[in-house]
């Protein structure tokens, strides 16, 4: 059985995707973890969010995704990229606050949790408006 071509392509963009989400997820969480030390922590995982998602954009367009809709626009596409993000944002914090506040779960399993439901909703939406041919 023969892989096709843009399968192939496929795999290996979400497999790198899964890879850069880890160094995001790595810096997003020391930030979270250190931050929460000086000010509430839905503030620290936003600050965490932020610098995690700015990771993934930088490795992403430089090593994920082979197709970019918006090169020509760096500033369009990373606006684009960053839109996601909020989303991803707030599903983030809303599961961390569910996940502390309703579970009694710490806070580094929430952020688990939370880590968990928005990578696949980020890559979804960002390969099919941003990184697709």
């Amino acid at each position: 059985m023969t892989v096709q071509p843009g399968r192939r392509l496929a795999a290996t963009e979400f497999l790198r995707y899964l890879a850069v989400s880890v160094v995001a997820l790595a810096v997003d969480t020391a930030a979270l973890l250190l931050a929460a030390n000086f000010v509430h922590y839905l503030w620290a995982a936003t600050l965490g969010f932020l610098l995690g998602a700015a990771t993934s954009y930088l490795l992403s367009v430089r090593w994920v995704f082979r197709h970019r809709r918006l090169a020509a626009f760096p500033k369009t596409e990373f606006a684009a990229f960053a839109a996601v993000g909020v989303v991803g944002l707030v599903l983030n914090n809303m599961a961390i606050y569910a996940a502390v506040e309703h579970a009694g779960l710490g806070l580094l399993a929430a952020k688990a949790i939370a880590a968990m439901l928005t990578f696949m909703f980020n890559f979804g939406l960002r390969k099919w408006g941003l990184f697709r041919p």
